[in-house]
């Protein structure tokens, strides 16, 4: 186990690290989270009310996760709930010795109330559910705060800016994350890591133009031998060193997650990732939804491969043309000094190609042939899907490019009216 955490932290008093969204990844996560940090150093589960707070496991405050026949439990969190009568994003500690029907009508006093700024919070929640939930937290999350976004689909963070944090000056640092790890509840707090995975995050660019990724750029080593630096987002000697504290001190805790295999990336790297898994997401979830089959009951005909075939063609038109776009934008924003004409604006990651995407949805499709999708499940269970961050999203994309996405929207609508029309549950 990677020791960069705990030596990162040593000199940190009390840093609290947030865990909001308690499925399979966020206790997978919160988990690993308290295995590497010292106890001194608190990790909070967030609840929305005290009814859902009140468990056994809660009371015990303890996380079990199961990987072949083999448990491992970790106990010393703090849960906290969103305070219903506190309008600064307050939380209430859970009194575990609180009955269930004490804890629901529990009226917090001013010293039982959490209001002091978040330093540090990981977001696993459902992507509809997220800004909801942040809306609540904004009071106490501030330029300095870091939120790590780890959930499917794409266009989430720009809309938490869109919607939450249009301020730039007061906009908390965000690290994105692309997970490949497969995780189901078997009871609350009890998961099932059914499938070893990786986790890739990158830093999204500074608002005040700081570089993390300078030491990507450093001519004095070979480029396999360049690697990002937490010493790029800030050291102690630093005059600005506490605008980037949780940053860095975040940075450092995912890379000691050795268990859940966190690599930190140049951000363009982890939105390729991003792509890539929203396109196998935007096909599996919604055609196992729709027709309520298991991941390997798809492609073994004709109309389902010619379907995958279509999506992975339109979204790999509008991903070249947003790159294209984007990389235009760079080259307009650099002086007249620079040799544009040395650029290729139209060079776009082999990865992204139609035949490079459609052999990573049967690629992933094989591997997961067993399991039932999150889009089924929660079809199933009568909750909203995240339809609107996969094949939502690659339609807006289409749009604002020009670019035609007649499956992807139909998969969006179908997904819809398949929510809309009560499910026998008995099948």
């Amino acid at each position: 186990m990677s020791s960069l955490a705990p030596e990162e932290l040593n000199s940190t008093n009390n840093m609290r690290f947030y865990v909001l969204g308690l499925g399979p990844i966020g206790c997978l996560l919160a988990h690993n989270l308290r295995s590497v940090l010292p106890r001194t150093h608190p990790v909070t589960l967030i609840q929305k009310t005290a009814k859902q707070a009140w468990t056994p496991q809660n009371a015990a405050a303890k996380i079990t996760i199961e990987n072949q026949g083999i448990r491992q439990s970790t106990d010393g969190f703090d849960v906290e709930v969103f305070d219903k009568h506190s309008g600064a994003g307050g939380g209430v500690r859970f009194n575990p010795k609180l009955s269930k029907e004490q804890s629901a009508g529990f009226t917090p006093s001013h010293e039982d109330l959490r209001t002091e700024p978040i330093e540090t919070l990981f977001i696993t929640t459902k992507a509809h559910s997220t800004a909801p939930a942040l809306s609540r937290l904004a009071p106490r999350l501030n330029s300095r705060s870091t939120i790590v976004l780890l959930q499917n689909g794409m266009g989430l963070y720009e809309d938490l800016v869109e919607r939450i944090f249009r301020n730039p000056e007061s906009r908390p640092h965000f690290i994105l994350a692309s997970n490949t790890h497969g995780a189901w509840l078997k009871s609350a707090f009890h998961v099932v890591h059914a499938g070893i995975g990786d986790i890739t995050f990158g830093i999204v660019p500074d608002s005040r133009k700081r570089d993390f990724e300078a030491a990507m750029a450093d001519e004095s080593k070979l480029v396999y031998e360049r690697s990002l630096g937490l010493d790029d987002i800030t050291r102690p000697d630093d005059p600005s060193f506490d605008q980037y504290r949780s940053l860095r001190h975040t940075v450092a805790v995912l890379q000691s997650l050795d268990a859940l295999g966190c690599k930190w990336s140049p951000i363009a790297d982890v939105q390729l990732a991003m792509r890539r898994k929203l396109v196998v997401n935007a096909i599996v979830n919604p055609l196992t939804a729709v027709l309520g089959c298991r991941n390997g009951g798809l492609f073994k005909d004709d109309s389902s491969q010619n379907m995958m075939r279509s999506v992975c063609e339109e979204a790999a038109t509008a991903f070249r043309a947003q790159i294209e776009a984007d990389t235009q934008s760079w080259l307009d924003s650099l002086p007249p000094s620079v040799d544009k004409s040395q650029v290729p604006v139209g060079r776009v990651p082999k990865e992204l190609g139609a035949d490079a995407l459609e052999r990573e949805v049967l690629r992933v499709t094989h591997v997961t042939r067993g399991n039932m999708s999150s889009m089924l499940s929660d079809v199933r269970k009568n909750n909203p899907t995240e339809i609107d961050f996969l094949n939502g999203y690659l339609v807006r994309l289409g749009e604002q490019y020009n670019i035609p996405m007649p499956v992807n929207r139909a998969l969006v609508q179908l997904v819809k009216m398949r929510c809309s029309i009560p499910i026998d549950q008995t099948f």
